[in-house]
């Protein structure tokens, strides 16, 4: 196994496609994490926090819209989760670059 930080970087950073174009911030990640997670020291580590994060992110947007039609709060709800899709990643990249673990908010280990 050899040590690839730029690529386990651009895992986290390539989340960042869901703002673009829906599911490509969970599949170039998934992608990634099954074709290298057995060449690359900690890449599995971090593909499973960013699937699990995805999924989680996922999940709660689910939850929020029928609060949007219903009562309107989810907006409110809406806003936190692209601010917590935009801020995690970034943030653990740079956990990343610099070697440490990742650290995101899940609801539930989905891949463990």
């Amino acid at each position: 196994m050899k040590e690839n930080q730029q690529l386990i970087v651009f895992m986290h950073l390539s989340q960042l496609f869901n703002l673009f174009s829906g599911f490509l911030g969970f599949v170039v990640p998934l992608v990634i994490w099954q074709s290298k997670k057995n060449e690359t020291y900690d890449l599995d580590i971090h593909g499973k926090a960013i699937i699990n994060f995805q999924i989680s992110l996922f999940i709660l947007t689910l939850c929020c819209f029928p609060l949007v039609l219903i009562l309107g709060v989810g907006l409110i709800g809406l806003c936190v989760l692209l601010l917590v899709s935009l801020a995690f990643p970034v943030l653990n990249a740079v956990r990343a670059s610099a070697g440490s673990l990742p650290n995101y908010p899940i609801l539930y280990k989905f891949v463990d």
